[in-house]
């Protein structure tokens, strides 16, 4: 099972997820056959971070959780809340799969959160800048919540363009890029 996981940073927690950094990516570490994507999102200048996305194949809604609550930042209080929800990978491929490379254009996070019937099931016209796609689903699989997608775009209207805007109760758009250790 897939889950997407957004912890969103609290006001002032910068310099506390600096000095934590290493053990999140150990804890990462632990983590790496399972994962699909991962990566910071950041202000609106790309100097600061403000969350941390995870995507992971994972046994069961209870260890999505425990991934979650369990992760360093999250116990040491640096995040305000935790997006944690059921994902379906629709391009079926990683984010080093993505032909683009980690580096080249503007990434985002786009999170179309659901309010009503399901919409864009279906991959949107604009494949070869989507990084990971698919929708948020209930636990149990069966409730469509909304969209998520990470893609490649010159700039966050572009990016959101990749969801039907008018079908969901709210979406978001946040810089995103790849994560992980430096090589």
């Amino acid at each position: 099972m897939e889950f997407l996981c957004y912890h969103r940073d609290r006001p002032d927690s910068a310099a506390l997820r600096d000095d934590l950094l290493e053990e999140h990516w150990s804890y990462m570490d632990q983590y790496a056959k399972e994962m699909i994507a991962r990566g910071p999102t950041l202000t609106d200048d790309g100097e600061t971070a403000t969350g941390s996305v995870h995507i992971l194949d994972l046994p069961d809604p209870a260890a999505a959780r425990a991934f979650a609550f369990d992760e360093p930042g999250y116990q040491a209080g640096i995040y305000r809340d935790v997006l944690l929800r059921r994902w379906r990978n629709t391009l079926g491929r990683t984010m080093w799969d993505f032909p683009g490379g980690r580096t080249g254009g503007n990434r985002y996070l786009v999170l179309g959160l659901g309010g009503g019937e399901a919409a864009d099931l279906a991959l949107p016209p604009v494949r070869e800048e989507l990084i990971a796609y698919g929708p948020l689903l209930s636990d149990d699989g069966a409730t469509w919540l909304g969209t998520a997608a990470l893609v490649r775009a010159p700039d966050p209207q572009a990016a959101g363009a990749v969801l039907t805007l008018d079908r969901y109760a709210d979406v978001e758009v946040h810089l995103w890029q790849f994560g992980g250790r430096p090589s």
